[in-house]
């Protein structure tokens, strides 16, 4: 079970992104919270050192995860919480044997019970998204400090700001003109947002013709689907600027005629693959749109409520293709700050190149480091 993973390097001075969480820089930065210490997010003090990563399987390892995505839920207790370049043990969710291996890493004196649950439910997840993060653990029931999500009060406002143009035509159209005052729809926007179930939402649950647990796991996931086209709005832009970034960052230091060549061949693959994921994730996003118009300009709420009925499944694919461009554009800008050099060793740019290469679905080339 011991790795050295070599993307950690590349995780040593971040903590959180849409494809990981990094619970051991989350512990230095909020240590002296004493909301962060009641409410962590795993009971073994071990398990909140680790870093959890959102993993694209490769071939070779999805017959050995118990899942039907591309995308599983690796979690990594680093051999050195100052240094995770050392690598660490690891240990992928729903593995053959992953409780027997999360017991080890956990201790023999922690009862798994609870600490289990948090992983499974974060593996119900298609990425790490902090908004997504910290909806579902309160609708799993899991007491977890706000720090751990890395969302503020102001995004959040934001967010409801957002979801309350986007789904202001629906209302007037469950509601027949009940709602009509600002402070009403805000008010039925925080309903939705919240995790509980909202008798105010109960005229919308009617028009859309959804029972039980279809209509909760539907309401989720239509919040996911706004959640990302919120997020993905600003974070085109942002991939815009890494495609060209990315064609000019430049190596300094020792390097060789191979490494050099696999560089340039990274680089050309990756930006494709970049531009193909983006073309994949617009294509979900169109398709809310197409029905969401449908139901709010003709009435037509038979589309929307299929449309929610597949919407769990389809929010996954969204969730992970969207986890992965928004890793790059994020690390990216992490790594190759706006005014600084463009420029990077030879071996950690490979580091960056293939693991972004490897979240994209690829199998980067393995190459010795220099």
């Amino acid at each position: 079970m011991a790795e050295t993973y070599r993307s950690m390097r590349a995780l040593e001075r971040t903590a959180s992104t849409s494809r990981v969480l990094n619970l051991a820089a989350l512990a230095v930065k909020h240590a002296e919270n004493p909301e962060h210490q009641a409410h962590p997010m795993f009971l073994a003090p071990a398990l909140n050192a680790a870093v959890i990563l959102k993993h694209r399987l490769r071939a070779n390892e999805i017959a050995t995860v118990s899942t039907r995505h591309r995308t599983a839920t690796k979690l990594i207790v680093p051999f050195e919480r100052s240094d995770l370049s050392l690598g660490g043990r690891s240990l992928f969710v729903g593995d053959r044997g992953w409780m027997e291996s999360l017991q080890e890493l956990a201790g023999d004196s922690f009862d798994l019970g609870r600490d289990a649950g948090v992983l499974e439910a974060l593996d119900e997840l298609p990425s790490l998204d902090p908004f997504l993060l910290r909806e579902h653990m309160k609708r799993r029931g899991f007491e977890v400090a706000e720090t751990h999500f890395e969302i503020s009060p102001g995004d959040l406002a934001t967010m409801q700001q957002f979801v309350g143009r986007e789904i202001g035509r629906l209302i007037d159209l469950a509601y027949k003109g009940r709602t009509s005052s600002e402070a009403n729809i805000s008010r039925l926007v925080e309903a939705l947002l919240s995790t509980r179930n909202d008798e105010r939402l109960e005229p919308l649950r009617l028009t859309l013709r959804l029972e039980g647990e279809s209509y909760r796991e539907g309401i989720f996931a239509w919040k996911g689907f706004l959640y990302y086209k919120w997020v993905l709005n600003s974070l085109w832009p942002k991939l815009r600027e890494v495609l060209v970034e990315l064609m000019k960052v430049r190596t300094v230091g020792p390097r060789d005629f191979e490494h050099e060549s696999l560089v340039r061949t990274l680089k050309v693959r990756l930006h494709d693959n970049i531009e193909r994921q983006v073309k994949s994730v617009a294509d979900y996003l169109r398709l809310y749109d197409g029905v969401f118009s449908e139901l709010t300009r003709d009435g037509n709420a038979t589309a929307f409520r299929d449309f929610l009925l597949r919407s769990p499944e389809m929010l996954v694919a969204l969730g992970e293709g969207a986890g992965v461009v928004s890793h790059i554009a994020s690390f990216w800008r992490f790594r190759f700050p706006k005014g600084k050099p463009l420029e990077a060793n030879v071996s950690e740019l490979l580091d960056i190149l293939q693991d972004f290469e490897s979240g994209l679905g690829g199998d980067a080339p393995a190459v010795m480091a220099a």
